[in-house]
């Protein structure tokens, strides 16, 4: 494990370069029985039903449940909420599937991904000013949170337009501050998530030329826990679950109840009820836990991990290492990708599995 972590609020680069240590990870030491959790969270769409859970009393409800106590702790800065959990001050976080692998994972923190709720089906972009073809962006300036998921879009938007990394000059900006980055008349293209990204649209001259929605199912947004953690306190995954999917159940349907979630949802996100309404409309939700299972055993997600990963290596994001193997990953059935001997990242639908039997 990395024995100390530098505050990285404002550079993600560092915390590819820093956090990410050597492909021998030291094992977990145990952990033990306990009875508090604190769960981090960053203002993203397919995230919003944690803290409205909270807010509602769904939390407590399923905390209360199992004995336990959850805090859901909210995070202004999203690679700053992946570094407090890394260094173990929070014992869960809303992660996408790439930065649960570059940073905690490759850190050497045995990470299990317990919940996949949803994947971006648009709410990732890149954009342009003056601008509606995506090859107009060679020889610009892309302003981005590297060796984050926009980074890895960016790749896969270039590859399918026939265009290589060398093309584009990354500048690196956290999710924080890429708004009024982008709002400077220097900067003509950008590549963001929701909410930001669809305020950024609204700015003059801003054109959305590349979307996740060409790569679906490639960016995935996660709930994951420490794994020793969780092997100690198994009630801190079904607690988990279950608020996730009566949450989402909850926010999915379309009477008064629904829509009144929705809007608390909108409000706690700084954004308008149509807004977030618009933000959801690019995400698909797997909100029938039946359908995350079969997502998670499902082989495509073998696949696309193994583009994720050989993205992450060839960015350097695996220090030390001499292949692309160096992490090991887990997915259910017993398949692994990369080094069996020292898995950190697991894919463990068991929780899911649960929810979806009726069982939680």
């Amino acid at each position: 494990m990395v024995g100390s972590f530098i505050k990285l609020s404002k550079v993600a680069l560092m915390a590819g370069a820093l956090l990410v240590v050597s492909c021998s990870p030291a094992k977990q030491a145990a952990s033990e029985p306990r009875t508090e959790f604190s769960i981090g969270w960053s203002i993203y769409a397919g995230w919003m039903p944690w803290p409205y859970a909270q807010q509602a009393g769904i939390v407590k409800k399923w905390a209360d449940k199992y004995g336990i106590k959850i805090n859901v702790v909210q995070v202004n800065d999203y690679v700053e909420s992946i570094n407090q959990y890394t260094a173990g001050k929070f014992d869960g976080v809303a992660v996408t599937n790439m930065d649960a692998l570059t940073i905690p994972a490759a850190g050497g923190k045995d990470t299990s991904a317990i919940i996949v709720g949803d994947y971006s089906n648009g709410n990732d972009g890149i954009l342009l000013k003056g601008a509606d073809n995506l090859a107009a962006i060679k020889g610009r300036q892309a302003y981005l949170v590297e060796l984050s998921v926009s980074h890895y879009l960016l790749a896969r938007g270039l590859e399918k337009a026939g265009l290589k990394p060398t093309d584009v000059r990354t500048v690196n900006t956290s999710d924080a501050d890429i708004v009024g980055a982008f709002g400077s008349p220097d900067a003509t293209a950008a590549v963001a998530w929701n909410p930001q990204l669809s305020v950024m649209r609204g700015q003059a001259g801003a054109k959305q030329v590349f979307s996740s929605a060409e790569i679906p199912g490639e960016i995935l947004d996660l709930m994951v826990v420490d794994t020793a953690t969780l092997k100690a306190n198994p009630n801190l995954g079904k607690a988990l679950a279950g608020i996730w999917y009566e949450t989402v159940a909850l926010m999915q349907r379309q009477d008064a109840e629904g829509k009144a979630a929705r809007a608390a949802m909108a409000k706690l996100a700084g954004s308008t009820p149509e807004n977030f309404d618009s933000q959801l409309s690019t995400t698909f939700l797997y909100a029938d836990p039946k359908a995350a299972v079969a997502a998670t055993s499902a082989p495509g997600l073998v696949t696309t991990m193994t583009q994720v990963r050989d993205f992450s290596f060839s960015k350097g994001l695996f220090k030390g290492a001499s292949s692309a193997d160096a992490v090991g990953m887990a997915f259910p059935g017993g398949k692994t990708l990369g080094d069996a001997q020292h898995v950190t990242l697991r894919f463990d639908e068991s929780f899911m599995k649960l929810a979806a039997d009726g069982k939680l």
